[in-house]
C-alpha cells in the first residue's frame, strides 16, 4: 500500500469530523463511554475513507535516451586570443 496523498488525507479528516459530529448530535449521548465509542467509530470511518479512496494515476515520466557507449562527450577547449603564442617579451 502506498502513502496517502493530500486529497485522501483531507477527505479522511473531513469524514472523521463530520461523521463524529453528526453521530454525537443524533445520538444525544452524554456519558463518557458513548462519546468514546462514537469518536472511535468516526476515526474508523475516516480511516476507511482514506484507504479506499482511489489515488490519482500518474503519467510515466519520459526518460532520456542513454548515450551510446562508444561515443565520448566532447567539451570545447578554451582558446587564447589570436597571436597570443607569437608575442615576444622584451
Amino acid at each position: 500500500m502506498s502513502r496517502p496523498n493530500a486529497a485522501q488525507l483531507a477527505y479522511g479528516s473531513a469524514t472523521v469530523v463530520f461523521s463524529t459530529l453528526a453521530l454525537l448530535l443524533l445520538s444525544r449521548t452524554t456519558n463518557t463511554l458513548g462519546i468514546v465509542v462514537i469518536s472511535a467509530a468516526g476515526l474508523l470511518l475516516g480511516l476507511l475513507v482514506t484507504v479506499t479512496m482511489p489515488a490519482p494515476r500518474r503519467k510515466p515520466r519520459p526518460t532520456a535516451a542513454p548515450l551510446p557507449r562508444n561515443e565520448e562527450i566532447r567539451v570545447p577547449a578554451v582558446h587564447a586570443g589570436a597571436g597570443a603564442d607569437t608575442r615576444i617579451r622584451s
